[in-house]
């Protein structure tokens, strides 16, 4: 092993690969801003680049533009509540509110150093344990998978505001029948189509994301009427960049935590930063003091820490199963998985042996990349900022067409375009009915993946639900579900309970 970290490290520290690490963080955090261009279409632009580089400078440009887009993806999610991409659709939940309320300098701080906390950690653990974490995943099986879902599945009271908890759960039931919406993996046959060919693919992840949240949003600012204050807002009313003392001190374990469980989380193949993201947020949320619980939604530093750490820890764990098993872990890993292949290299077990070079220089130039973002996007913050300050007649026609253009750039469908903007109207009507939307996009998220391993694994068991129990994994997931469903009740039963008035003694 040490040996392998001493070849990976002066294959790492070439000049032309340190430029690459560079380049690509550049590239991905310029992509990574832009709404509806996630890391999925940075590194699918970057692959006729890497046909002519070593194999190890190809990975590693790739790797820097891949945690370069999710990096720079919670930027457009934070100024304007445009995801860049999907793992940084939960950084908008309060990373937007911060910039409403002029503290966007803060919330852009704040996620720098969280992906940098999360990507500096995980790297750490990815270079002691990588083989060993190896073996962990792939000792999972589909009834693990789909007791991990229903973890997932259980977190949607962290979006649900007071008494809006069967609000949530509407909607993340909403999100899995749009899920089942295209053609059925297991039989192949078409599911709520209504015979239209162009619903035979379902619905994309990047097409609901849009259109809930930054189309949505768009159409929300056209209804309202312009603030005074929004055409004249300017870089000193963003807010000061600085953390104190006492914000570390609370935030600091937040950020270690959820980079422990986004790191554990993207090494489980086909989970990925998205649902990190989603897990770790709602993790911080649950077991947040009340005065804390109540300020997510609204503008809570923990709920930008959390997902920022937590994207950024998987996009790095996703790695452990590409390069170790040949599994992509994510979509992007996916991508990566072809372009390794298209250079002769064959990842699995093998490849710590017949290419350390390239295992161990991609770790480590994701530690030196870490470095790169930090110097790269910190000192652009007030820069960067400034997209506050564009005027809104500038702004949301902006939105509107990057929107629209990275949907259509994802199928070169038109019809998709239409239904993105049918769902962002329906959307509206949801926020005008105060239904919460994250819910949606989570029930959506995992609906396939539930669906599918737990077809796996009714398979297996005769149609019998005891998969849920017979493995140890599978218990202990199944039971933080019950735990996190039935807690949040029970306490809301013991408060009425404590709160409710004395009887009063009757009189003579």
């Amino acid at each position: 092993m040490l040996d392998g970290i001493l070849i990976g490290l002066s294959t790492a520290v070439l000049p032309v690969n340190l430029m690459w690490v560079v380049v690509g963080c550049f590239v991905g955090t310029f992509i990574g801003m832009l709404p509806g261009l996630g890391p999925i279409s940075a590194i699918a632009l970057m692959i006729p680049i890497t046909y002519g580089l070593e194999p190890s400078s190809g990975m590693i440009l790739m790797a820097g533009v891949y945690y370069g887009a999710v990096f720079g993806g919670s930027t457009s999610s934070i100024l304007i509540n445009a995801p860049g991409c999907s793992s940084t659709v939960v950084t908008a939940f309060d990373g937007y509110p911060m910039a409403q309320k002029g503290q966007a300098g803060k919330a852009l701080a704040l996620a720098a150093y969280s992906s940098f906390t999360g990507g500096t950690l995980s790297a750490i653990m990815l270079l002691i344990a990588a083989p060993a974490l190896a073996k962990v995943s792939l000792s999972f099986q589909s009834s693990d998978y789909f007791a991990l879902m229903l973890v997932g599945l259980s977190a949607v009271a962290a979006f649900a505001g007071k008494g809006q908890v069967v609000k949530a759960w509407m909607m993340t039931i909403l999100g899995l029948m749009l899920a089942t919406v295209g053609i059925d993996k297991g039989i192949g046959v078409e599911r709520f189509t209504f015979g239209l060919t162009d619903l035979m693919d379902g619905f994309s992840f990047l097409l609901l994301a849009m259109a809930t949240f930054a189309l949505g949003e768009t159409l929300m600012g056209i209804l309202k009427p312009e603030k005074e204050t929004d055409s004249d807002m300017s870089v000193t009313d963003l807010g000061s960049m600085k953390i104190t003392k006492e914000e570390f001190k609370e935030l600091a374990p937040v950020s270690i935590r959820s980079s422990i469980l986004g790191f554990f989380v993207g090494v489980l193949p086909g989970a990925g930063a998205t649902i990190a993201a989603f897990l770790s947020y709602g993790m911080e949320r649950n077991i947040a003091p009340k005065d804390k619980r109540a300020e997510f939604g609204k503008g809570s530093m923990r709920g930008v820490v959390a997902p920022e750490s937590a994207n950024n820890a998987a996009s790095s764990g996703s790695f452990v199963p590409l390069l170790t098993l040949g599994i992509p872990g994510s979509g992007t890993t996916a991508i990566m998985l072809g372009a390794l292949i298209s250079y002769g290299v064959q990842p699995g077990p093998r490849l710590f042996v017949d290419n350390p070079e390239i295992f161990w220089s991609v770790i480590i130039s994701m530690y030196i990349g870490n470095i790169v973002l930090m110097v790269l996007n910190l000192p652009l913050i007030p820069y960067i900022s400034k997209l506050l300050a564009v005027p809104r007649t500038v702004l949301l026609p902006m939105v509107i067409f990057f929107s629209i253009t990275g949907v259509y750039l994802v199928s070169f469908n038109t019809i998709d375009v239409f239904i993105m903007i049918a769902i962002a109207i329906a959307a509206i009507f949801l926020r005008l009915a105060n239904f919460p939307l994250a819910p949606l996009l989570l029930g959506f998220i995992l609906g396939g993946l539930m669906e599918e391993n737990l077809r796996r694994s009714l398979m297996i068991s005769d149609g019998d639900l005891s998969f849920l129990w017979e493995r140890p994994i599978t218990f202990s997931f199944s039971v933080i579900a019950v735990l996190v469903i039935v807690t949040p009740l029970i306490l809301t039963v013991l408060n009425k309970y404590r709160n409710r008035p004395l009887a009063a003694p009757e009189s003579n």
